[in-house]
């Protein structure tokens, strides 16, 4: 038997087949240009989530994401729902794992693969998509607490949470079980606290963080990103000197009123 053969005679349906979605955590840090950036302002991320217009889990927040089309690969779909349902396009996505466990969907056996991002405010506004009742940004925390976590969002008008534990730490990332999460739907509060610790990790590297970045960006712009990710404030003259191996120059500046043109960078190549 020749492989032609063999495949036009395989039957695919002897096997169980999942439906296939996408989840995208969508963090986003503000005031990277066009805004006075103080030294000693409270540093937040926040989080893109969608209000479910329809069951299950209608009315309760969510991430954006949705189901794989015929042909599409998954990074094809988390780009198609991010921006259909919020209006959002993301420089880049990228993927931190895949969420499979028994139950996590009460719809069915449906595996979720999950994206991370960094949004810069500049020119975007959520709206609401076709098959979406609200979009919103909630500024995102996750607290250690007598060994549980504590994840907290809030925007202008709600608070959401969710407590978890940690399960186990492998390949320097940490897993998570729910324990509680009345606001949020199927198994997002995992996906988010998986998010959140893996986008901390990887913001202590600078080629990763350019790969959220615009092409061009100014110095405090990064600077700025990556201390709000981290959580912790740097001091300007350290942190200049160690990311300037990593950049270089351009000839262009910023461009606004009411704020002192500053000189655009790219990644050094």
């Amino acid at each position: 038997m020749t492989e032609e053969e063999f495949l036009k005679s395989y039957d695919i349906t002897k096997f169980e087949q999942p439906s296939v979605t996408v989840d995208i955590a969508a963090f986003g840090v503000w005031g990277e240009e066009g805004e006075t950036y103080r030294r000693d302002e409270k540093k937040s991320i926040s989080l893109l989530l969608i209000k479910r217009g329809n069951y299950p889990f209608k009315d309760r927040w969510a991430l954006p994401g949705g189901f794989l089309h015929d042909r599409e690969s998954v990074e094809e779909c988390a780009f198609r729902e991010i921006k259909e349902e919020t209006g959002v396009l993301p420089r880049s996505l990228m993927p931190i794992g895949t969420f499979s466990e028994e139950n996590r969907d009460p719809r069915g056996w449906i595996i979720s693969n999950a994206f991370v991002s960094v949004i810069s405010e500049e020119g975007v506004k959520a709206f609401c998509g076709d098959k979406e009742s609200d979009a919103k940004w909630f500024k995102c925390d996750l607290k250690e607490i007598d060994n549980k976590f504590i994840l907290e969002l809030e925007s202008d008008t709600e608070k959401l949470s969710a407590i978890l534990e940690r399960t186990k730490i492998q390949f320097g990332r940490s897993e998570f079980k729910i324990v509680e999460s009345k606001d949020l739907a199927f198994d997002h509060a995992q996906i988010i606290a998986t998010a959140f610790c893996i986008l901390k990790h990887v913001a202590q590297d600078f080629d990763v963080l350019f790969d959220f970045l615009p092409e061009k960006f100014t110095l405090t712009g990064l600077q700025k990103v990556q201390e709000t990710i981290l959580g912790v404030p740097l001091l300007p003259a350290n942190f200049r000197r160690k990311v300037e191996k990593y950049v270089q120059e351009t000839d262009e500046y910023t461009s606004g009123a009411g704020h002192r043109p500053a000189k655009l960078f790219t990644k050094r190549k």
